[in-house]
């Protein structure tokens, strides 16, 4: 939130968020996230970051349950839920677009983060804000 109101808020910095998907349960939780809408979007993967120790253990129908009581939380009915979980023309489409991301930025890892086209890993903030700061001038 920080990084918003100083840097993004205010114009010095552009802002692009991208999904990366290891795995097929990264891939559902955003599945569930973009089918909320995209004015809620944000709100819903902030959840699903907070809430990811949780919903990212056990076998396959305890994430799915997981996921679904998060996309309750923000508003979807179970069924809304269940054909967003079973559209796989979405799913298709999103990890081709993330492996299209992934190969031209070399995205390996995350949080990763492209500052003026240099990748940079895994960071504390007072680091990605140096970064940052010598990329403005």
């Amino acid at each position: 939130l920080k990084l918003k109101k100083d840097y993004i808020d205010s114009g010095q910095v552009k802002f692009i968020f991208r999904e990366v998907y290891f795995d097929k349960y990264g891939l559902w939780a955003a599945m569930v996230a973009r089918c909320n809408g995209p004015k809620r979007y944000f709100g819903l993967v902030d959840l699903i970051f907070k809430k990811q120790d949780e919903w990212t253990t056990g076998d396959v129908d305890e994430v799915v349950a997981k996921l679904e009581r998060i996309g309750k939380i923000s508003g979807m009915s179970e069924n809304q839920i269940q054909t967003c979980l079973q559209n796989n023309t979405k799913a298709r489409a999103l990890v081709e677009k993330y492996r299209e991301n992934a190969l031209e930025d070399s995205i390996k890892s995350t949080p990763s983060f492209l500052i003026n086209g240099k990748l940079y890993s895994n960071m504390d903030y007072n680091e990605l804000i140096e970064i940052i700061e010598n990329n403005l001038n």
